[in-house]
C-alpha cells in the first residue's frame, strides 16, 4: 500500500470524528441567549476535543511526510491510533453532559493518554521501517515534548477523581503545548 491511501483513509476517519462531535451539540430549546448557557460545558468540551483532533491531524500529516514505505506494522499502528481517536467524541459528550465530573474526566484523560501512547508506537514503527537515520528519527530525537505530555496525562488522570477541574486544566495545558506547530518534522523535510 502506498502512503497516499493511508493518509486519505486517516483524513476521512478524522473528518467523521469531528462531525460526530459537532452533532452532539444539540440546539437548545428557546430563542434566548440564556438558553445557550446549558450548552456551555458541552461547548467547552467540544472546543478542547476539536483542538486535540486537529493537533493529531496536523502532526499525523507531518509525520507521514517522512514515510517512504508503508509496512504492516505501520498500517496496524495507524488503525490503532484511529481507534483511540474515534473514542474522543464519546468521552467529550460524557464530560460535557456531566459538567466535567470526576469519572468522565478520568476516562477523558485515559483516552488522551492512550492516543498519545499509540501515536508514539506509530512513530516507533515508522522509524523502525526507515532506520535510525531516517528523517523522522532525526526530527523526533528524544521526544521530550511527547514524554512530558504522557506524564501530564497521567497526572491529570490521577487527579481527576478528587480534582476534576485541575485535570481539565492539565489536559488544556497539554493541548496548548502541541497547539504551537511542531516545526521539527517540517524543518527536517525541507532540508532533504
Amino acid at each position: 500500500m502506498n502512503k497516499s491511501r493511508l493518509e486519505a483513509f486517516s483524513d476521512g476517519v478524522l473528518a467523521i470524528i469531528i462531525t460526530i462531535m459537532v452533532l452532539e451539540l444539540k440546539v437548545p430549546e428557546g430563542s434566548s441567549f440564556f438558553n445557550l448557557e446549558k450548552l456551555f460545558p458541552k461547548f467547552l468540551a467540544y472546543i478542547l476535543s476539536f483542538i486535540y483532533v486537529g493537533i493529531y491531524w496536523n502532526n499525523h500529516h507531518h509525520m507521514l511526510q517522512t514515510v517512504k514505505k508503508v509496512t504492516g506494522a505501520i498500517l496496524w499502528s495507524n488503525l490503532h491510533l484511529l481507534f483511540w481517536l474515534s473514542l474522543i467524541p464519546f468521552v467529550t459528550a460524557w464530560a460535557g453532559d456531566n459538567n466535567f465530573s470526576n469519572a468522565p474526566m478520568m476516562l477523558y484523560g485515559i483516552v488522551l493518554l492512550c492516543n498519545a501512547l499509540v501515536y508514539t508506537v506509530l512513530q516507533y514503527h515508522i522509524i523502525h521501517a526507515h532506520g535510525k537515520e531516517s528523517l523522522l528519527a532525526k526530527a523526533v530525537g528524544n521526544d521530550s515534548k511527547g514524554k512530558i505530555s504522557l506524564l501530564l496525562y497521567t497526572l491529570g488522570i490521577l487527579l481527576a477523581y478528587s480534582l476534576p477541574f485541575i485535570s481539565g486544566i492539565i489536559y488544556t495545558i497539554v493541548a496548548l503545548l502541541w497547539l504551537i506547530p511542531d516545526k521539527r518534522i517540517e524543518k527536517i523535510v525541507a532540508e532533504y
